[in-house]
């Protein structure tokens, strides 16, 4: 693979070789990565480092479908180890490994560690926290907490200089582009709202070594590019446990009673959880960062190992100088005609599609269908709607 950078598009990512379909083109780790407030609210328990999901996929069933004597077959086909679960020894906050406790205390918590005060609403964290829950509901994109992770990477670095360079180097906008992200994360009283976070921000986490990150400007530009750069990722010990499932080699009869069970309890779980289902938060992936969009992707990013972890698996075969693509957009979204992708595209992350079949397009009236106005009223959802969780794949 080869990154490379133009005026026109910004950064792309080109194959170096041939590349066949189903093959993993690569696997990142994100710089940082938090899980989304709301979601850890409502209890969606998940490592506070890697994301991985911590609850059995029993007890993660139960709870989604609010059944707490719902069991499952096969429980021997779950993959969560308790067993080897930590918490941090002053604020209680727990990881999937010994591991990942020590890789969050030695990059950043030791910054963001409450201690003793994890439950106090006076903390200035807590105070962030809490400021940021008002102003950005569900469905969540974005979090405070990638940001003040950023922070506190920086702040614990003996090596400062190399990891503002590394943050440095994601998609940055112009000034009235960032104000376009801001507005778009927090609606109409986005000013105040931003003001009012920075403040917080500023108490919380104050460094010298980033002094411009905390002005006015400079905070705008930290959430603009958390905004446009942030992936999403997805974690469910239940999906895990599913997979295992499909992968089993069973009798006809049994498999045919196996997936009926399984169609029946996401039926359940829709009807209690809603769309809901996952572990979700944000992280930054330089790789992926890099990945242009199109209405035709030749590639997808997942995260099968049920953490962090960002597989991008090719769709099709991919020449050697050909670019490799993903989709910003989920699977409905992308059967949508052109003008209604231009209309998300445009609204969330500011440029205008020229994939080929965009281009392929290029005649069509620029109206939104009728039946894609009476889809939107059913749903009740706005056409320019928070993307779809195709990016939060597990």
């Amino acid at each position: 693979m080869d990154a490379n950078q133009n005026a026109v598009q910004g950064k792309g990512l080109f194959a170096t070789q041939l590349i066949r379909k189903g093959e993993t083109i690569f696997v990142e780790r994100p710089l940082v990565a938090a899980q989304f407030l709301w979601n850890a609210l409502y209890r969606y328990r998940a490592c506070d480092h890697c994301l991985r999901a911590l609850e059995k996929a029993e007890e993660n069933a139960q709870r989604l479908t609010g059944k707490p004597g719902q069991v499952l077959p096969h429980p021997e086909l779950c993959a969560v180890r308790k067993d080897l679960h930590q918490n941090c020894p002053h604020c209680q906050v727990m990881y999937c490994s010994a591991e990942c406790r020590l890789a969050a205390a030695e990059q950043y918590h030791q910054v963001l560690c409450p201690g003793p005060s994890q439950d106090d609403p006076l903390h200035p964290l807590n105070k962030l926290q809490e400021a940021w829950r008002s102003v950005h509901y569900p469905p969540e994109t974005a979090s405070i907490m990638l940001m003040a992770r950023m922070v506190a990477t920086v702040k614990q670095a003996k090596d400062k200089d190399r990891w503002i360079r590394l943050f440095s180097q994601f998609c940055n906008k112009t000034a009235n582009e960032e104000e376009e992200i801001v507005h778009k994360l927090l609606g109409d009283k986005f000013k105040g709202q931003l003001e009012l976070l920075r403040r917080l921000f500023t108490e919380a986490l104050y460094e010298e070594a980033l002094s411009q990150w905390f002005t006015p400007d400079g905070f705008r530009s930290l959430f603009a590019l958390v905004g446009t750069n942030g992936q999403g990722i997805g974690t469910s010990s239940l999906s895990q446990w599913v997979h295992a499932c499909d992968a089993l080699e069973l009798k006809p009869q049994d498999r045919e009673q196996l997936d009926a069970f399984i169609d029946q309890l996401y039926k359940d779980i829709e009807a209690a959880t809603g769309e809901f289902l996952n572990c979700e938060g944000s992280g930054l992936f330089v790789l992926q960062s890099c990945c242009n969009h199109s209405c035709v992707p030749n590639a997808e990013t997942s995260f099968p190992e049920n953490n962090f972890l960002l597989h991008v698996t090719a769709l099709e075969d991919i020449k050697p100088g050909e670019e490799i693509c993903i989709s910003y957009l989920d699977c409905c979204q992308r059967e949508r005609s052109r003008h209604s992708r231009h209309k998300i595209l445009r609204e969330n992350y500011l440029f205008v599609c020229s994939c080929p079949k965009c281009l392929a397009e290029a005649d069509e009236p620029n109206v939104t269908s009728e039946e894609e106005e009476e889809e939107e009223e059913e749903e009740g959802e706005p056409e320019d709607a928070e993307l779809g969780d195709e990016m939060t794949d597990v």
